[in-house]
């Protein structure tokens, strides 16, 4: 398939706009609502996150959307190992690790799938739970790998990726839904949440619709689902409906941050989605400026990588290649050596 400039700044949005989310939404993580007279500014997190510096949720992404980035894909057993690797290697010296996750990959012996996913399904059975937001939050990257693949292939992989971790089948349909409407949304610029029902199991379904309908509701606010929005139910509803309610990206992104609680997570979420429907060149420089995290990475990076995952790994051309082009803008920005907004 052959993407557009838009489509392939869309898809740079999914990246670029989830972990300026998450690195705004750190200082207010576990705290309450905000009112919307309240602009989010970025500050030092609450596990001690600099300025800018993305949390666990764009951390957890950046091993998945390297291995697509460089042309490979999920089904594959040995990237699916890589990906587990790098997680565990990450949780070693990382700030903040999820529970569940820390659960899963702190007691692995060899880093595999299989064995991630073996203990994955122990701890759910063990605890009888395991639904949290930490599958969810890392899952935008995910779509661009199947951007000219159907939707069943994707939610399948969605629903892989998410079980390395959290096993419980709402982590896995949630996953599948926002990939599908991300991959929507960067294809044709449009939200549609409810396009990847049919790929849910039957029985799950209309339960789904429900909670789909919730959020897309008139007045609907992040702050109506605030309450346990660490399950990934709620954190999923609480970012659809800063997406659905914003009037541009960065809006749905302060949206996000206002709903209180996992603020990171949420707002992360949100701005994976909002950014496949908006384009990364629509995120404010203040935003793109500041940016950097595990491992090593910053806005730049990110945006060459989302353009190479988008392609299998194969570097763009023009006219494509205006959005590498503005990757190089974003490292002149970086470096404060360059004014010009891209």
């Amino acid at each position: 398939m052959h993407f557009s400039a838009l489509q392939l700044d869309r898809a740079v949005g999914t990246i670029v706009a989830s972990a300026a989310g998450d690195a705004l939404g750190s200082q207010y993580e576990f705290g309450p609502a905000l009112s919307d007279d309240i602009t989010p500014e970025f500050g030092v997190g609450c596990f001690g996150h600099a300025r800018g510096e993305w949390t666990d949720d764009t951390s957890m992404a950046m091993p998945i959307l390297q291995v697509l980035a460089a042309g490979r894909a999920l089904e594959e057993v040995d990237a699916q190992d890589e990906i587990v690797a790098r997680w565990q290697e990450w949780s070693r010296t990382a700030k903040d690790v999820g529970t569940q996750t820390r659960s899963v990959l702190a007691y692995l012996r060899t880093p595999t799938a299989a064995s991630a996913l073996a203990r994955s399904e122990e701890v759910h059975r063990q605890t009888g739970r395991s639904a949290g937001n930490g599958s969810l939050m890392r899952t935008g990257p995910v779509a661009l790998g199947y951007l000219d693949r159907s939707p069943e292939e994707l939610a399948e992989a969605a629903a892989t990726v998410a079980r390395l971790t959290h096993w419980e089948d709402d982590t896995a349909d949630a996953s599948a839904l926002w990939c599908i409407a991300i991959r929507h949304a960067v294809l044709t610029g449009t939200l549609d949440m409810r396009a990847g029902l049919d790929w849910i199991p039957g029985d799950r379904r209309a339960r789904w619709g429900e909670l789909i309908d919730e959020p897309l509701a008139a007045e609907s606010h992040p702050r109506d689902f605030r309450q346990g929005n660490g399950w990934v139910v709620r954190a999923f509803q609480a970012a659809l409906s800063a997406v659905a309610g914003a009037t541009s990206l960065h809006d749905a992104i302060e949206r996000a941050v206002r709903g209180g609680g996992d603020t990171d997570t949420v707002a992360a979420i949100a701005g994976s989605l909002a950014g496949a429907v908006h384009g990364g060149s629509a995120l404010p420089l203040s935003f793109t400026r500041v940016l950097y995290g595990w491992p090593g990475l910053r806005a730049s990076d990110l945006t060459r990588f989302a353009v190479l995952a988008a392609r299998h790994g194969r570097p763009p051309s023009p006219p494509a290649g205006q959005v590498a082009d503005k990757a190089d803008k974003i490292g002149a920005l970086e470096s404060g050596s360059d004014r010009e907004q891209w």
